[in-house]
């Protein structure tokens, strides 16, 4: 069997409302999952996530972090019916929301939704995003801490 590789980039959009955290999931054929989407020949990893995020959300936003890479197998046929396995690498982006309606989303998606970001991680279909969305929680919580953290008395400072 043959092994085609596959490269493709995707993100997490936050935006902090009322004091919580929501991100935006995709639904499609009951499966909820991360926006992400092939790399075009030229595009740097940043800018697919960005694109993918805009045409499968409707939403614009600018990348803040890397949050990893996740990889995973599956097969497929090719239009010739030949059955192929396809190793996929997809790499995940934190993204600060700026602009944008979800119910803007292409057609590809069935539905485009902000979630708090622990309804969120429970409403995942993968185990490899839940994880990818646990790195993004923690990543988001220590920005939160940092910002929130008081400075040092004057006396103190150097």
């Amino acid at each position: 069997m043959r092994t085609i590789r596959e490269i493709s980039s995707g993100g997490i959009v936050y935006r902090r409302r009322r004091g919580l955290v929501e991100v935006a999931l995709i639904r499609n054929r009951a499966k909820w999952c991360l926006p992400k989407g092939h790399v075009e020949e030229g595009e740097r990893l940043q800018e697919t996530a960005l694109r993918e995020v805009k045409e499968e959300t409707g939403l614009e936003g600018r990348v803040i972090a890397k949050i990893g890479d996740i990889t995973y197998w599956y097969t497929n046929r090719t239009k010739g019916k030949e059955t192929i396995r396809i190793f996929k690498r997809v790499y995940f982006y934190l993204i600060r929301y700026l602009r944008g309606d979800v119910r803007r989303h292409d057609q590809e998606v069935e539905e485009a939704r902000w979630l708090p970001i622990a309804e969120a991680l429970g409403k995942l279909s993968y185990p490899t995003e839940r994880e990818t969305m646990r790195k993004a929680m923690a990543r988001l919580e220590g920005s939160r801490t940092r910002r929130l953290a008081p400075s040092a008395p004057r006396a103190l400072r150097g």
